[in-house]
């Protein structure tokens, strides 16, 4: 039986559906999560226990276990085993991105500067100790400007400041969120920085593709169709196939595979974010791993009769098939984040079945737990869970999705509730 290894922060909603699809396959999942050796494979899934931080020794555990059990592809979930897949890879001679581009394309200011040097579109910017005074540095800022971490994802931390009194309470608050003891906890150098870049106007897009041999393969082309203008920039609808002009999503997929090259990713998934405007395509970024969480459920694959979700296509991408037998399936499909519209201690949600019944709608996900702690960015880093649709046109997506979202009703409770009087 072939066996992939799937690096993954934890196991979760994304590797129950590489597990599905696996077993489809007839594969056999490796897994190496972040976790502690000394417990006893508290998941239950014999995974290989490591530590992102300290990527010899994680890279050494797995080469040590492939000498027993030989590893036939590599795959990463997440940001933070990009770096390690990428050197187990090349350790094992299997297809795997160059470990410095895949810490590249970890880091922001290490891509920024990479786009910079190989003449892409990119935002003025400075980098700054998340520990210093910003105020010597606010007379080089060109307001509106965003303030973000370098080695976070899904708009986690990232702020739009629009003079130096915004600027100057978005860095406390950026500093405070990086000091805090789950952050604290990756041991991760990159959180000592922070940037200060342009706000760069526009509309958003997002782009999954695999690269094989340095040759991207475009799998979508994602509209984000509300406006992303801050203060913070919670992502909620993608949209496929996107309705931009063919001109400029063909200038998205371009400009995308030119970031990818220039950063040196050769090989798996990309998800890359970007922003169009007349002054060209601006790409935010270019990860080394596939869209995060459930998101990947709002991509299907055909052949013939056949239909493959993406874990499935990226399980068979890392065994060494093409990929290109399986094009995105014709139907328009997308999917809302559901976001956190307040702080608070969620208790439950009224009005599922009613977004269930909503026509082109194909489920919907709550992934918020009762009694647990709600928050929304920039210091959140998850949302309430997951709609999915699917129909003849994007726009009829979309309106689905919107419609479903309005009939849920949240109930959130404030973290600490008021105490009332006996006369109140």
């Amino acid at each position: 039986m072939r066996r992939v290894l799937l690096l993954a922060t934890t196991t979760g909603y994304q590797t129950r559906a590489f597990e599905t699809a696996a077993a489809e396959l007839g594969v056999e999942l490796v897994y190496a999560t972040d976790r502690c050796h000394v417990l006893d494979d508290p998941w239950r899934d014999r995974a290989i226990p490591i530590r992102f931080y300290d990527e010899d020794s994680a890279v050494a555990d797995i080469v040590e276990h492939a000498r027993h059990h030989p590893i036939d592809g590599v795959l990463a979930v997440g940001d933070r085993p990009t770096v390690v897949a990428a050197r187990v890879g090349q350790v094992l001679g299997l297809p795997a991105n160059n470990p410095q581009a895949a810490a590249i394309a970890r880091n922001k200011q290490r891509f920024r500067e990479c786009l910079v040097s190989n003449g892409l579109c990119a935002p003025s910017f400075l980098s700054l100790p998340i520990d210093a005074d910003v105020q010597p540095v606010t007379g080089r800022v060109t307001f509106p400007a965003v303030i973000k971490p370098t080695s976070l994802s899904g708009s986690r931390g990232v702020m739009r400041v629009d003079d130096e009194r915004g600027l100057t309470t978005a860095w406390n608050r950026l500093r405070q969120l990086l000091n805090s003891p789950d952050i604290r906890g990756e041991r991760n150098a990159d959180h000592e920085t922070a940037l200060i870049e342009a706000f760069i106007p526009g509309r958003e897009f997002a782009v999954e593709a695999v690269l094989t041999g340095g040759v991207l393969q475009l799998l979508a082309v994602f509209d984000k169709p509300d406006p992303l203008d801050g203060p913070f920039f919670e992502e909620t609808l993608y949209v496929t196939p996107s309705r931009e002009r063919a001109a400029v999503q063909a200038a998205i997929v371009t400009t995308v595979a030119a970031a990818a090259e220039a950063v040196g990713l050769s090989h798996g998934p990309i998800h890359a974010e970007c922003r169009v405007n007349p002054d060209g395509v601006f790409v935010l970024e270019v990860a080394a791993r596939p869209i995060g969480g459930l998101c990947a459920r709002a991509l299907r694959f055909a052949r013939g009769s056949e239909v493959i979700g993406l874990e499935h296509l990226l399980l068979r991408h890392a065994l060494g098939e093409s990929s290109r037998e399986w094009p995105r399936e014709a139907q328009a499909s997308g999917v809302m984040m559901v976001p956190i519209p307040r702080r608070g201690i969620y208790r439950g949600v009224g009005g599922l079945d009613a977004a269930k019944a909503v026509t082109h709608v194909d489920d919907v996900r709550v992934t918020a737990k009762v009694d647990q702690l709600l928050l929304p960015l920039p210091e959140g880093a998850s949302y309430l869970g997951f709609i999915f649709a699917r129909a003849a046109t994007p726009d009829a997506v979309e309106a689905a999705l919107r419609s479903a979202h309005g009939r849920l009703e949240f109930a959130i409770d404030p973290e600490i509730p008021m105490l009332q009087s006996a006369h109140g």
